[in-house]
C-alpha cells in the first residue's frame, strides 16, 4: 500500500524497515529459549513499525479527496488498524485476551476458541450447536465467537415447539447442558432430562442416566459430516460463503438420511408385493 501511494504521487520510498523487521522477528521467533523481557521487547519493536507505516499512509492518503484503494485493499487497511489497536491494547495492559480478537488478515471473522482438546488445545472456525430429532440434524446456533452450549438448551426446546408444534418427550444432552436452570424449565415444561442426575448417585435415578450408545447418533453425525461431506474442510475466505458451506453440509446430510429411509421403504414395498404376488400364485394352483 505504501509503495502504491508515493508512486502514484511521485514521492520518494519512505524508511520502513522491512528487512530489519523480518530479521528482528526471527531472531525472537527461532530462538528456543525466550523470556517474557525478550518477548514484550519485540512485541513493542514490531507494533512500532507497525505504527510508522499506518502513520505514512495516513500522511499520503490526505492528499486524496476519495480513498484510492481498491475494495480488498481498503478492507485489508480497515482489519490492520483494528488488529494493531487491539495488540497494542493487549500489550499496554499486560493482558492476553481481547473481545473480538482478529487472527487472520484476510479472514477477520475468525476467533480462536479454546477446547482444551489434547492434539489441538485451540480450535479456528466457526461453532455451530446441533440438535437431532428422528435422525434429522438442525443447526440450532452458529457463531464465531466462542459461546457457553449450556444457555442455549431452552431455546434449541422452543425451536422444536416452533417447528413440530409441541414439546419433545425426552431430552438426550451432554453433562454441560444439565445445569440446575436447565433442569427446572424443563421440568416445568414435562419434559423428561435423560441424564445423570445431581447429587450422589443412587439406585433408583439408573433409569434416568445415559448409556454409552445413546448419545452416538448425534456424534457420528458430527463424523459423518467432517468425513464424507467435508465439514472439517472448509476453505472459504468469506464469512456469509462459509456459512453457507456450514448450512448446505448439514442440508446435504440429512438428503442423505432421507433417501436410505425412501430406499428402505422401498425395498420392503416392493419385498412385500413380491411376497403377495407369490401367495396369490401358490393359491390359484389346482
Amino acid at each position: 500500500m505504501i509503495d502504491f501511494l508515493r508512486q502514484d504521487l511521485a514521492l520518494k520510498p519512505p524508511r520502513i524497515y522491512k528487512e530489519k523487521a523480518r530479521k528482528e522477528y526471527l531472531n525472537v521467533a527461532q530462538s528456543k529459549k525466550k523470556s517474557v523481557k525478550i518477548i514484550r521487547k519485540a512485541i513493542k519493536k514490531q507494533l512500532n513499525y507497525i505504527k510508522r507505516n499506518l502513520d505514512y499512509i495516513h500522511q499520503y492518503l490526505d492528499h486524496y479527496l476519495t480513498i484510492p484503494f481498491t475494495r480488498n485493499d481498503y478492507k485489508d487497511f480497515m482489519v490492520i488498524q483494528t488488529l494493531y489497536e487491539q495488540q497494542n491494547t493487549m500489550f499496554v495492559n499486560r493482558v492476553h485476551s481481547v473481545d473480538d480478537r482478529i487472527v487472520s488478515i484476510a479472514q477477520p471473522h475468525v476467533r480462536p476458541i479454546v477446547r482444551g482438546k489434547k492434539a489441538r488445545n485451540v480450535e479456528f472456525g466457526a461453532k455451530i450447536n446441533v440438535s437431532l430429532v428422528n435422525g434429522y440434524a438442525f443447526i440450532e446456533k452458529l457463531s464465531w465467537d466462542a459461546f457457553n452450549e449450556g444457555k442455549e438448551l431452552i431455546t434449541c426446546i422452543k425451536n422444536y415447539v416452533r417447528k413440530f408444534g409441541h414439546f419433545p418427550k425426552r431430552v438426550l444432552a451432554d453433562q454441560i447442558y444439565c445445569n440446575r436452570e436447565n433442569r427446572r424449565l424443563l421440568k416445568e415444561y414435562g419434559v423428561a432430562l435423560v441424564a445423570k442426575p445431581l447429587g450422589r448417585p443412587s439406585k433408583q435415578a439408573t433409569q434416568n442416566r445415559v448409556s454409552p450408545g445413546e448419545r452416538n447418533p448425534i456424534e457420528g453425525k458430527f463424523g459423518e459430516a467432517k468425513t464424507r461431506y467435508g465439514l472439517g474442510k472448509i476453505n472459504a475466505k468469506l464469512q456469509n460463503t462459509s456459512e453457507s458451506w456450514i448450512a448446505f453440509t448439514i442440508l446435504v446430510l440429512n438428503l442423505a438420511n432421507l433417501t436410505r429411509r425412501v430406499l428402505l421403504c422401498l425395498y420392503f414395498y416392493f419385498f412385500k408385493q413380491l411376497n403377495l404376488n407369490r401367495g396369490a400364485d401358490f393359491f390359484s394352483k389346482p
